[in-house]
């Protein structure tokens, strides 16, 4: 019976893959089978199938009694009827100003996907029902920079000759939707010179000079946060991206931040003093004397 084809071959995974694993593999299958993207009469059921799988793998409690026991650990939530078990009647839920939700029908219950409703609906399908039957709703824009998306801010907007004041919540990004009353609200973020944005990552650049690479330094970085210190390590070669832990983008969903990557550029003088440039004849002089200074 399709109910019973086991989760780990649903979702093509070994049981020995991680919980990133898990998650990568759902939104992959989910993206593919998602009735609003893929029309075909079998999209609707894989997509439910890859669900169920996702819904009970993701939770360590449910992964580790289906391990046990199989389908049978939630047979007797049940009682055999249609929509019985943890899988009935459909979801619902809320992260922040953003909703989803999903209804088969028939019966009450349901489950939710935890802190991170992975995300999809929002970014791809606009925060509504993930079965196409979504209502109209009047749709605006609105512009943030980059430092209110990463902190999040209030806006005053009008909307229909009405004052409205909207949050917008830390770590919302170019194109995220916001479900405000009986409004949407699309988000567009305005760059930043000074940083660029990947996933909750955040990159950014630092030129230092010759003499700093060579040598080690600290030198002053600037972050989403504010400046802070680095220590730039002896022997720092072009190119290199120094992380900073914890410095990125807080999630949108839930706590923890992305990482702050700070990619080194070695300035080169173009135009030395004969003091210098005697000083670098010597180093060259003496470095023929041993394999290498790297």
């Amino acid at each position: 019976m399709a109910e019973n084809k086991d989760f780990y071959q649903s979702l093509g995974i070994s049981k020995t893959a991680s919980a990133d694993e898990i998650k990568k593999a759902y939104r992959k299958l989910a993206l593919q089978y998602h009735p609003d993207r893929n029309k075909t009469k079998e999209a609707e059921a894989r997509f439910k199938e890859v669900t169920k799988a996702y819904e009970v793998l993701s939770d360590p409690q449910k992964k580790q009694a289906y391990d046990q026991y199989g389908h049978a650990a939630f047979e007797q939530a049940g009682g055999g009827q249609p929509g019985g078990g943890p899988f009935g009647g459909g979801f619902s839920g809320r992260q922040g100003p953003f909703t989803y939700s999903y209804t088969s029908g028939g019966t009450e219950g349901g489950f939710d996907f935890g802190g991170d409703p992975f995300e999809i609906f929002e970014q791809f399908f606009g925060g509504g029902s993930p079965f196409g039957s979504r209502q109209r709703r009047q749709v605006y824009s609105l512009t943030i920079d980059f430092l209110e998306a990463v902190h999040g801010t209030t806006k005053k907007v009008e909307i229909d000759g009405s004052s409205q004041t909207i949050k917008i919540p830390h770590g919302v990004d170019d194109g995220s939707r916001i479900r405000f009353g009986d409004y949407d609200v699309v988000v567009q973020v305005g760059p930043d010179r000074r940083f660029r944005r990947e996933g909750y990552d955040i990159v950014g650049e630092k030129e230092i000079s010759f003499v700093q690479a060579t040598l080690g330094d600290e030198v002053d970085i600037e972050t989403v946060d504010g400046a802070i210190k680095l220590r730039i390590p002896s022997g720092t070669q072009p190119g290199i991206a120094i992380r900073l832990r914890g410095k990125g983008v807080p999630h949108l969903h839930g706590s923890g931040r992305g990482d702050h990557y700070v990619r080194i550029q070695v300035s080169i003088p173009k135009h030395l003093n004969r003091h210098q440039k005697d000083l670098l004849e010597e180093f060259r002089e003496e470095s023929t004397h041993k394999k290498s200074w790297f």
